[in-house]
């Protein structure tokens, strides 16, 4: 890999390529696939094509338009990725989109997440808001809902999906109703509250307030909340 580094101050352009750092700082472009050692995006850049590196880091808007491969990501801004994401170690402190599928070891979330297809990682642990598109899929689950929560489908080995009220907790409730929206969790060792599910599949689940759901297969022990509305339970 090229030792130079590649800066771009305010709205200049330049070729994709291999680099040691890449910085892109107010309105940088670069039009190429990039290769290299860490890449920070601090303003409003783009980059047309995509990105592999060990570190990735978007402060600002940053917009790459292809996919991502690396060790690590952060988005601390509003950060959007157009295809899939191959990432280690993801952290989202602002907004971040991807447009494919994500995967990886670990994922958190303390901002909002918008991933259009599935979410597979090792370990994913939410502090704020998310939507996938498809499958979420993780051994250790564990969401602490601060907003909007929803994925087509949940798998895991622990899943544990709670409400946690907070000194801000009134404001969240005044803009929306705290609910985790998906069609099917399925696990070994499940806590769901204020859940809105159609199936639930697993070894130990306990139903704590305010979920609804129609089905609940288990072959443990099941302990259902009396503020929840569950149609169904049946142990197989």
């Amino acid at each position: 890999m090229k030792t130079d580094d590649l800066l771009i101050n305010g709205h200049g352009m330049s070729n994709g390529g291999q680099f040691r750092n890449v910085q892109l700082n107010g309105r940088g472009t670069v039009n190429g696939d990039l290769e290299c050692v860490d890449f920070e995006c601090n303003g409003s850049g783009h980059v047309n094509g995509d990105i592999k590196a060990e570190t990735v880091k978007i402060s600002g808007s940053g917009k790459i338009n292809g996919k991502i491969d690396a060790m690590q990501m952060s988005i601390e801004g509003s950060g959007s990725i157009q295809q899939d994401a191959v990432v280690k170690k993801i952290k989202i402190s602002g907004k971040g989109t991807v447009g494919g599928n994500v995967s990886g070891e670990d994922m958190n979330i303390r901002g909002k997440a918008i991933i259009d297809g599935n979410c597979e990682v090792d370990t994913f642990n939410s502090e704020g808001q998310f939507i996938v598109g498809g499958l979420l899929s993780a051994d250790d689950i564990f969401i602490d809902m601060h907003g909007e929560c929803k994925a087509k489908e949940i798998g895991g080995q622990t899943i544990n999906i709670k409400y946690k009220k907070s000194a801000l907790s009134w404001l969240f409730e005044t803009m929306f109703t705290p609910r985790m929206e998906t069609e099917l969790i399925e696990g070994d060792n499940i806590i769901v509250e204020y859940t809105n599910t159609n199936t639930i599949r697993g070894n130990n689940v306990t139903v704590g307030p305010n979920c609804e759901i129609n089905l609940i297969e288990y072959t443990g022990v099941c302990t259902i909340d009396k503020n929840a509305n569950v149609k169904e339970s049946r142990k197989i």
